[in-house]
């Protein structure tokens, strides 16, 4: 997401919308304009990258956006900075905001920004929050990836904007819709954090936090459901989005309750290996049909491994390793030309000399 999109899209509900929200609101479209009033020409970042030199640092302190809170004003003022002007912070300085709608960041999708970072540089900057009570650091409020990611591939900068945004349920719900728009929001994440905030007394029921967030009730009470979960189990079907939504989660969820954990893992990979359906694990939490595994999977082993495969982006499947000899690979949704064409490239490497 480029920096000059940061809310693009936000629309906040006219009967959910407090005036705390709609002043968030403002400041972020506040900030989405100044990003986009920046010049083309890409400005050269660096750790005391400063304002155009037509414009100096008093100027550039003293100009007060709309809705600009009083903190940010004395914080930019203090540290000579321009709103949308985007500087590189020390990533020990970057922390991760209580508030956070993320909770699940995939080790394989971490490890591949990095090494593409690595390689590539980071090419867009991250959005933070200063951290008034504790001068020097900063939460992050968008980009919480690309922080994991840089720290993975051993960077000691970020390339951020000082974004003027609260610490509370209110930089929650913007980030929570910026995710739901990129499709980046899991029900894995929503029901560890919706557990906290009702764990926590922000909201006294999943009535008040459903009408919070402009959601049925019923799409709360799923997601407080599966976060009875152990996250070991959460984690598995987190690395499946396209096989665990909502509706499968929940009935996972209620196998565990009846089973235990490891019957539980057992039915998670048979979900996967059977391509079983939402309708059929239903009826085996019923017990209208057997848990077991046929006779023929009766010993199947548990994966040592597993790599997700993407083609263009788009999960086709997985390659699985088990044990010390034995590798398994199954792809769908592939065109025939491509089916055809990474076969031959497996029938090539498999050829023996």
């Amino acid at each position: 997401m480029k920096p000059s999109q940061f809310a693009k899209g936000f629309q906040a509900r006219p009967d959910t919308t407090s005036s705390e929200k709609r002043t968030a609101l403002d400041r972020l479209n506040a900030i989405d304009g100044i990003v986009q009033d920046k010049p083309k020409s890409r400005e050269t970042v660096g750790r005391a990258s400063q304002p155009e030199p037509v414009e100096s640092t008093e100027d550039a302190a003293l100009a007060t956006t709309e809705h600009e809170s009083a903190e940010y004003r004395a914080w930019r003022i203090e540290h000579g900075y321009r709103p949308g002007q985007i500087i590189e912070l020390p990533l020990k300085a970057i922390k991760a905001s209580p508030f956070n709608p993320r909770h699940f960041y995939l080790k394989t999708s971490i490890a591949e920004l990095a090494v593409n970072l690595a390689k590539q540089g980071q090419q867009q900057a991250i959005h933070v929050i200063p951290d008034y009570a504790a001068p020097g650091s900063y939460y992050v409020s968008d980009g919480g990836r690309r922080v994991r990611a840089l720290k993975e591939a051993n960077k000691e900068v970020v390339k951020a904007i000082v974004v003027d945004l609260p610490i509370g349920l209110a930089s929650y719900k913007l980030g929570y819709d910026l995710n739901v728009q990129r499709d980046s929001q899991t029900v894995f994440d929503n029901a560890i954090v919706w557990k906290r905030f009702i764990d926590e007394k922000h909201f006294q029921s999943q009535r008040e936090l459903a009408d919070h967030l402009g959601l049925d009730e019923s799409t709360v009470a799923v997601a407080l459901s599966i976060a009875k979960l152990p996250e070991l189990v959460m984690h598995e079907m987190v690395a499946r989005p396209d096989r665990f939504g909502s509706n499968m989660a929940y009935q996972v969820g209620r196998y565990h309750g009846a089973r235990g954990t490891d019957a539980t893992l057992r039915l998670i990979n048979r979900i996967v290996a059977d391509d079983l359906s939402t309708r059929q694990v239903a009826d085996i939490v019923k017990g209208r049909a057997t848990p077991q595994e046929s006779p023929k999977s009766a010993g199947r082993q548990r994966y040592a491994q597993r790599l997700e495969i993407k083609l263009d982006g788009v999960a086709v499947g997985d390659l699985k390793s088990y044990g010390e000899d034995r590798l398994e690979l199954r792809l769908k949704g592939l065109t025939k030309d491509r089916r055809d064409a990474l076969l031959h490239q497996i029938e090539e490497m498999l050829k023996v000399k």
